[in-house]
């Protein structure tokens, strides 16, 4: 089996990459230098040149905040290179497994969101997600769509990585405490990811590590794993006025991955607990 991961550079591009070599499969991982999706042309020769049996598409354009500036931009990207990839895994008889997000959902209430529920993004990038999702449920039959929260990971910047930066030179901090999902280790997510390509259990999933916690509750669990003297006060978001709207609940409902047969992620704060003995050894 051959698999090109496309957003190599980034956290979950680069894990997945470590999880496919350490299973012994073949492997190419491809960032923006080398595989622009604004270059139709240069992603068609791209695979048909390495013809791959499964294309795992984790770049994407994801900064929030900045997409309501040039949601033509992030649309380019994330809604019509997604459509040309999709095309051209179509036209080459290729799986495709497509990272989408929590965001395509309207983010209010307290149920935890299923896969077919109704979608409604609040800020242009989540738009451009759902786009991108419309483009693969379209074009193809073979096809993984999962969508993810709030993800860390060893290669690259996050949520950990910014709290244990400002622990550094402050004992308190405000953190949000009225947006509420679960954290996403790409290291766990990656295992799940290559479990997926490897098999033709196609469909729509939400795939986080277990449970839930707001973005106080998170900073606090991690302060208090890596030692660090810190008091988190929770504040509500109005404290925090961002350009893009934020979902308040991103719950995402996993029971999708037991139906087909896929193991479910560790428990966050399990994943916290090895993400920090991970980022020590590195």
């Amino acid at each position: 089996m051959k698999v090109l991961v496309t957003g190599v550079t980034g956290q979950l591009g680069y894990d997945c990459v470590r999880e496919l070599e350490k299973r012994g499969i073949e492997v190419r991982g491809v960032s923006s230098r080398d595989f622009s999706l604004t270059d139709p042309v240069g992603m068609q020769n791209y695979m048909e040149a390495y013809r791959p049996d499964a294309v795992i598409h984790c770049a994407a354009y994801t900064a929030v905040d900045k997409a309501e500036d040039e949601p033509e931009i992030c649309e380019a990207i994330n809604a019509e290179g997604t459509r040309q990839l999709a095309m051209i895994c179509r036209d080459l008889d290729c799986k495709m497994l497509y990272i989408s997000t929590d965001y395509v959902f309207p983010g209010v209430g307290e149920a935890y969101y299923e896969p077919d529920d109704i979608k409604d993004p609040c800020n242009a990038y989540g738009r451009s997600k759902l786009h991108g999702e419309e483009a693969v449920l379209e074009l193809l039959e073979k096809y993984f769509i999962v969508r993810i929260s709030w993800v860390f990971g060893i290669n690259g910047k996050n949520f950990i990585r910014t709290m244990l930066k400002l622990a550094e030179t402050h004992k308190e901090l405000t953190v949000v405490n009225d947006q509420i999902g679960s954290p996403t280790y790409t290291r766990d997510l990656a295992v799940l990811l290559a479990d997926m390509v490897q098999s033709d259990k196609y469909g729509m999933y939400h795939a986080t590590n277990e449970g839930v916690c707001s973005w106080a509750e998170l900073a606090a669990e991690t302060f208090r794993q890596a030692g660090k003297d810190v008091k988190v006060t929770p504040v509500p978001s109005s404290a925090y006025p961002t350009k893009a709207v934020r979902p308040k609940n991103s719950r995402l409902s996993k029971d999708c991955l037991e139906k087909a047969g896929f193991k479910r992620l560790p428990k966050w704060q399990d994943a916290v607990k090895r993400y920090l003995k991970e980022i020590k050894e590195n």
